[in-house]
């Protein structure tokens, strides 16, 4: 059998739409392939990211492919540009499922991109690896669906709990609270959770709203929250969503005692270059941060490698979400190797029953497919000068909060205070 390798790599890097089929040809690996098949944004709003976590999974194989492939198979990615468009996941998901009969399916990033492919992947009755997913399972209750993202058993509560709990560091404790998030699956799963936990706490919300993800103005979002004016604000939203909120809160120099929340796009590099000192204060949902309390065996290892390959790719150059992507793949392979051939049904019992060892640390998974227990992380950004990236390679700038047995430093409040007025 002849393997013939396309330009997976230099298509990657050029943002193309098509697909990419890539993996090592060697002598020792010249036998039928395990194809392993997703969607990933490499174009459009969420391209940063997806590019990123390609770069992971890239690695992955790599490293697996020249140590003689999986169940004596190389690994071969087949994978499709989804353009960062909900609407386009079903149909890659049909083809890669029927046209080019993947063996294993993964997800894209993202909890908009993971949800519209359930449908496709559980008629079929394939397990499904998802990267980064909020409460997805909770509907469709998939016993072959398996996540990444540490939120733990109350997935959609899980992710905004450590916010909260933080803020309640406070002195006075807050009183009120103002949510705001973008209309789209994440944005509502989250607030959704966010609202659970705060009656729970047994505080008041005094301003409660979504946005369009297209938004391009987050002005009068901001004034019509000031106007409100909670104790704290929680916001969930995507990266344009992210920078747009924040860039108005300073353009309006509003300062509530704490804002903060599920901001997805803040923990981007070249986003956090963008903004600089404009993070100061600010408390985010974060999954790895370079503090001491995060040295797990064998990140430091990929994150160099990482780095080396990303280093004037344009793409993230840390890759501090990258190690999540090659997890997944650690633990996918763990289960195949122990199971011994590629079948669904005891793959996924395999996933359900077993604690898994990787470079982002333990890994067990409960009932719905997501951590037994959560780890989702909450910082809050420190210290930072101008817009030089690298300051970012330090401890400290993004201090952990929560959980309480990863917190390595204080919290500065209010927020006036933290970011520097």
């Amino acid at each position: 059998m002849t393997l013939n390798i396309p330009a997976s790599r230099r298509c990657f890097l050029q943002g193309a739409a098509a697909s990419a089929l890539a993996f090592a040809a060697t002598p020792a690996l010249a036998v039928e392939p395990i194809k392993i098949g997703f969607g990933m944004s490499l174009t459009g709003p969420n391209a940063a990211a997806g590019k990123m976590f390609l770069l992971g999974r890239e690695i992955w194989r790599e490293e697996v492919n020249a140590k003689g492939g999986l169940l004596g198979r190389p690994i071969q990615f087949v994978y499709y540009d989804d353009q960062s468009n909900p609407s386009l996941v079903p149909g890659i998901y049909s083809k890669l499922i029927d046209v080019d009969k993947i063996d294993l399916a993964m997800s894209a990033y993202g909890t908009n991109q993971i949800a519209p492919a359930m449908p496709i992947v559980m008629q079929k009755k394939m397990v499904y690896m998802g990267l980064f997913g909020t409460g997805v399972n909770d509907e469709f209750n998939y016993d072959r669906y398996f996540q990444i993202l540490p939120n733990g058993p109350e997935g959609i509560r899980s992710f905004s709990l450590g916010f909260f709990e933080t803020a309640l560091m406070m002195q006075p404790k807050p009183q009120t609270i103002g949510i705001v998030g973008e209309d789209t699956e994440f944005g509502q799963n989250v607030l959704s959770g966010a609202r659970a936990n705060i009656t729970k706490l047994g505080l008041k919300i005094v301003y409660d709203r979504t946005f369009p993800p297209g938004t391009a103005d987050h002005a009068s979002i901001v004034r019509a929250m000031r106007a409100a004016d909670p104790d704290i604000v929680f916001v969930a939203s995507y990266p344009a969503g992210s920078t747009g909120i924040v860039r108005a809160v300073r353009e309006i120099g509003y300062a509530p005692r704490m804002l903060g929340g599920a901001m997805i796009g803040l923990q981007f590099t070249p986003i956090k270059g963008q903004l600089g000192p404009l993070l100061n204060g600010i408390v985010v949902n974060e999954n790895y941060v370079p503090e001491p309390t995060m040295q797990f065996a064998g990140i430091d290892e990929f994150l160099t490698k990482y780095q080396e390959r990303a280093r004037g790719a344009g793409i993230d150059p840390f890759g501090f979400w990258s190690p999540f992507a090659y997890a997944e793949l650690q633990v996918l392979s763990q289960a195949v190797s122990a199971v011994g051939a590629i079948d669904q049904a005891k793959i996924s019992d395999y996933l359900h029953k077993t604690a898994f060892k990787t470079i982002i640390g333990d890994v067990k998974f409960g009932p719905l497919g997501e951590w037994e227990k959560s780890r989702i992380l909450y910082v809050q950004y420190q210290n930072i000068q101008g817009n030089d990236v690298n300051q970012f390679r330090q401890a400290g700038k993004a201090v952990i909060m929560y959980p309480r047995e990863f917190k390595s430093g204080e919290l500065v409040y209010p927020y006036a205070k933290a970011r520097g007025q």
